[in-house]
């Protein structure tokens, strides 16, 4: 396998994005569309990151036709307006501008349906310098990271050990370790730190500007 050359992924939101105020007009969108409570914001925000269909199931319970309704809801919104509601993280830019400059291979790897997450990336100003995105087609509920790393490790022919997943989450993490690459955690987004290092981040960083250093 080629390794000359280093590939770094990336989340979307919460790691590149603060997607917050689009995903929450999305969230309350669909709810009133089928007449359910919208849960608090506290909840809400610990539903960026995971699939909805993992989440909604706590708030809708195990009604499979109303989570699906609800799901579809999101999406129309989301398409329509909320994808806009977004802004990008203060020094994520040049940082992704130095590490192109590096020669880095750069991906992103969200649970994002993969229509909206290439929509958002290609209005990014940096977004020219992602070679490929990763996400779930939107027909089923499957979006394993873990699967997602593994096809971009293959479809760029890098070696684990030459490879880096950036996230907020503790899904890029596990993702990350299920692929044997490092995970690199960010403390700016939805989750918190102690779920970063629970969850075996190779290391967390508090400030964009400290990511070069960590995958250099």
């Amino acid at each position: 396998m080629k390794s000359a050359t280093q590939l770094v992924l990336f989340d979307l939101d919460g790691t590149l994005i603060d997607s917050q105020a689009g995903i929450f007009a999305s969230l309350n969108h669909a709810f009133a569309q089928i007449g359910a409570a919208l849960p608090s914001p506290e909840v809400l925000r610990s539903w960026i990151g995971p699939p909805f269909h993992q989440t909604f199931p706590s708030a809708l319970g195990n009604d499979a036709a109303r989570v699906e309704s609800a799901i579809a809801h999101y999406r129309e919104h989301y398409v329509e307006t909320g994808w806009a509601g977004h802004t990008v993280y203060d020094g994520i830019g040049e940082v992704i501008e130095m590490l192109h400059a590096r020669g880095t291979q750069l991906g992103v790897v969200t649970t994002k349906v993969l229509p909206q997450a290439r929509k958002i990336i290609e209005h990014l100003p940096f977004g020219r310098h992602f070679i490929r995105v990763y996400g779930p087609d939107g027909k089923t509920a499957h979006s394993a990271k873990a699967e997602m790393i593994a096809q971009a490790l293959s479809d760029f022919a890098i070696a684990p050990e030459y490879a880096a997943m950036i996230g907020d989450r503790h899904f890029d993490i596990d993702g990350a370790r299920a692929n044997g690459v490092r995970g690199i955690g960010v403390a700016w987004g939805f989750g918190s730190i102690d779920e970063l290092r629970d969850a075996g981040a190779y290391a967390v960083a508090h400030a964009p500007h400290e990511l070069p250093t960590l995958l250099a």
